[in-house]
């Protein structure tokens, strides 16, 4: 049964962010500290380099947006590399707690900034050049779901590395289908 619509609740929201703060290191700790650095392909990313680009985002993408957004939605974004900052921050040597800490304060002096703003007008845009009108409301959106994503793919970490750590003729079925 599917709820009725609910109207933007910014307060819902960035609670939500400021829990993530206590997720994030509670699921990282299911991880021994080899596996924090291990890869399933070459195109995935390891825990490490997921914490490292949260903590990334959360200086240079979501709160940068938002909050230009609200203060002047004429103003240019900086220009951003997530995918790119993996490699050329070299992401996989960083320290694992030292990021994790990073993350951690930075999520806690944004969600200050959040929760000092004063009336601010979530139904402003800003025209991006590809993605056309941005909406304050939906960046704050979805920078809860970015982290919910981080979150699943840290999830199926542990999925993949189970099935790893079973060994090439092992199952994991008896679990449920991921």
């Amino acid at each position: 049964m599917q709820s009725d619509p609910q109207p933007f609740n910014p307060d819902a929201l960035i609670d939500r962010l400021a829990r993530f703060a206590h997720t994030l290191p509670a699921i990282v700790r299911n991880f021994a500290p080899a596996d924090t650095l291990w890869r399933p392909d070459a195109k995935s990313w390891s825990v490490l380099e997921v914490v490292c680009h949260l903590a990334d985002e959360d200086t240079e993408d979501f709160p940068v947006r938002v909050f230009s957004t609200l203060q002047d939605p004429t103003k240019p974004w900086p220009p951003i590399d997530p995918e790119g900052w993996a490699i050329s921050r070299d992401y996989q040597s960083k320290d694992l707690k030292a990021e994790l800490s990073r993350f951690i304060e930075l999520r806690s002096s944004n969600i200050d900034k959040l929760t000092a703003l004063k009336d601010p007008n979530w139904s402003i845009a800003h025209n991006h050049p590809s993605f056309g009108p941005m909406i304050a409301s939906d960046l704050l959106a979805a920078w809860c779901a970015h982290d919910a994503l981080h979150l699943r793919q840290l999830t199926k970490r542990l999925h993949q590395l189970t099935a790893r750590d079973a060994g090439p003729d092992s199952s994991t079925r008896y679990a449920g289908n991921w």
